[in-house]
């Protein structure tokens, strides 16, 4: 090293600012998070979604941007997560009826969180045959 200057350690992330294990605070609490609420599988689960959205297919601008969601809570197994992006989550565990034009698997994973909820069908009001001439209901007094 020359005389000078002086060496910065930087987190994976790219973050000068480093607080333990040569990680800075981000992804020093996504570790520690990532084995206490996902048993070590949150970055498997990302790396196995190519980091996108398993719904919508959103891409996270960073790994920090998609959630991981479990279809059984607080079971961490590999087959029952799967990669959301923040909306789709939202839509999974805060909607409270839902209707059935909703994406298939989005649907499908709201029925699981949600298995007594109020789920509507979208009603179709465009006509299917020509409707009869219009109708006068008032009889105008020309008439």
């Amino acid at each position: 090293m020359k005389a000078g200057r002086q060496q910065v350690m930087h987190c994976p992330c790219g973050n000068a600012k480093v607080l333990a294990l040569s990680l800075c605070a981000t992804c020093y609490t996504l570790k520690r998070q990532d084995g206490e609420y996902f048993g070590g599988l949150r970055e498997t689960v990302l790396a196995r979604d190519g980091y996108r959205c398993r719904v919508c297919d959103a891409s996270g601008r960073d790994k920090r941007s998609i959630t991981v969601h479990h279809r059984v809570p607080g079971r961490s197994v590999l087959n029952l997560m799967l990669s959301l992006c923040p909306a789709c989550h939202a839509r999974v565990h805060r909607t409270k009826a839902v209707l059935s034009a909703m994406p298939p698997l989005l649907l499908s994973l709201w029925r699981e969180q949600h298995p007594r909820g109020h789920e509507q069908t979208l009603l179709d009001f465009q006509a299917k045959e020509k409707l009869p001439r219009d109708v006068s209901l008032f009889r105008l007094e020309d008439e």
